[in-house]
């Protein structure tokens, strides 16, 4: 059994998506790459054709992936969500006590953090270290490089 996956509405729309491509557009592209290879002769010498089940083979991994996500996923109310505390779907600011350095995270789920747009998975370790805290706090994060202290400037809604 899987671990339910907890996602926003753009986060599970945005999942979706993803999927309805793979099968519609992404899916019947390599059946047809591999069509066209197979129609070429040998295929113990084919290298296009090995190309093209390799690559079939990973598409459907990762539309297998899709599906047992979006199956255990729930979508969160972000209305119904608590500021009084760093959880999931929260922006928190910290500050870096050391350089006065601040920076704004969105904490969500692994399937939609992106570190460009300043989401961060609640599994990774700053996520970790910051669940549960309120504003005021230092927290202790093991990150990489060593061990960081953060102070919890402001938790907000997404």
């Amino acid at each position: 059994m899987s671990a339910t996956i907890y996602l926003s509405q753009n986060g599970y729309d945005n999942l979706k998506k993803e999927l309805h491509t793979l099968k519609t557009v992404d899916r019947p592209h390599i059946i047809n790459q591999i069509a066209e290879a197979r129609d070429k002769g040998d295929l113990s010498e084919n290298a296009e054709y090995d190309a093209a089940k390799e690559a079939q083979g990973l598409l459907e991994a990762r539309i297998s992936k899709l599906e047992n996500d979006l199956s255990n996923s729930r979508v969160i109310d972000e209305s119904q969500l608590s500021t009084d505390s760093v959880s999931l779907l929260t922006k928190v600011t910290i500050k870096n006590p050391k350089n006065n350095m601040e920076m704004s995270y969105a904490i969500v789920s692994e399937s939609e953090a992106n570190l460009a747009e300043k989401k961060i998975s609640a599994s990774s370790p700053i996520g970790k270290g910051l669940l549960g805290k309120k504003v005021g706090e230092v927290v202790e994060i093991q990150v990489p490089n060593g061990i960081v202290n953060f102070e919890i400037i402001n938790i907000s809604r997404l």
